[in-house]
């Protein structure tokens, strides 16, 4: 009988040995496929979050950002369609010409890139108003440096104010990089020199030409006179002569 007792205490002992154990197993279960479900949303997130930022408007999209990219791309002669804020496949190939044409990847999506070619501007792609005029800054350097090079300062400068006159006049696109990146508008962007390291001196000419400089006297155009060969360019108004550059309204 006392054999028996202490048979049936050491199998109840046992049981709930292993019930305990069970429970262990399933907690550590649990925790697992939380933890993993936690990582699954978490990279997901990420994903979802870089697919946001690299594809801001894309074939599908609709809104304003669309109608802001089919405004410009009208103004400047790459698309020839309605401006109805739907990214249909001629938007889409509006994008690809003006991507083919400025030197940016051609997939015809208007990410960070190309908005920022564009002149168009938000939260996704510029987090305030300095990065902003540090990208203005940069860019017309670029403009300047592969322009203007080797020009006198003041030159350089003036190269610079005619961008600035051009953001200014209702013929033109609003934005620094809307008149830089304009169809046809400037031989370093045809060149790809755009695409040069400015150095210092043209940095510094961006900035006085942004801050309000114009040794050009309002031009809206300029040329080399030994090189050029355009009848219209040479028929516009002349405002001054910087070192090789003829500059006119």
């Amino acid at each position: 009988m006392q054999n028996r007792i202490k048979s049936s205490f050491i199998k109840t002992k046992k049981n709930t040995e292993q019930n305990a154990t069970k429970k262990i197993k399933y907690k550590k279960l649990i925790l697992f496929i939380f933890t993993l479900l936690a990582i699954i949303l978490t990279v997901t997130g990420i994903a979802f979050k870089n697919n946001e930022v690299e594809a801001l408007s894309k074939y599908g999209s609709r809104g304003d950002e669309v109608k802001q990219i089919q405004t410009k791309l009208k103004r400047w002669g790459y698309y020839n369609g309605n401006v109805d804020g739907i990214f249909g496949s001629q938007t889409q190939e509006a994008v690809r010409y003006f991507q083919r044409k400025n030197g940016l990847t051609v997939d015809g999506i208007a990410g960070p890139a190309t908005l920022k070619a564009m002149g168009i501007y938000n939260s996704s792609n510029s987090s305030s108003s300095s990065s902003s005029n540090s990208n203005n800054v940069n860019l017309l350097a670029r403009l300047i440096y592969g322009e203007a090079r080797g020009e006198p300062y003041t030159g350089q400068v003036a190269v610079g104010a005619v961008v600035m006159n051009r953001v200014k006049s209702s013929s033109f696109p609003n934005t620094i990089s809307g008149v830089i990146y304009q169809s046809g508008a400037f031989d370093a962007v045809r060149d790809g020199q755009i695409n040069l390291t400015p150095d210092s001196t043209a940095k510094k000419a961006a900035q006085d030409a942004i801050n309000g400089w114009d040794p050009s006297y309002g031009a809206i155009y300029y040329f080399n006179p030994s090189t050029a060969t355009n009848k219209w360019i040479w028929s516009r108004p002349m405002t001054v002569t910087i070192g090789r550059h003829r500059f006119c309204k």
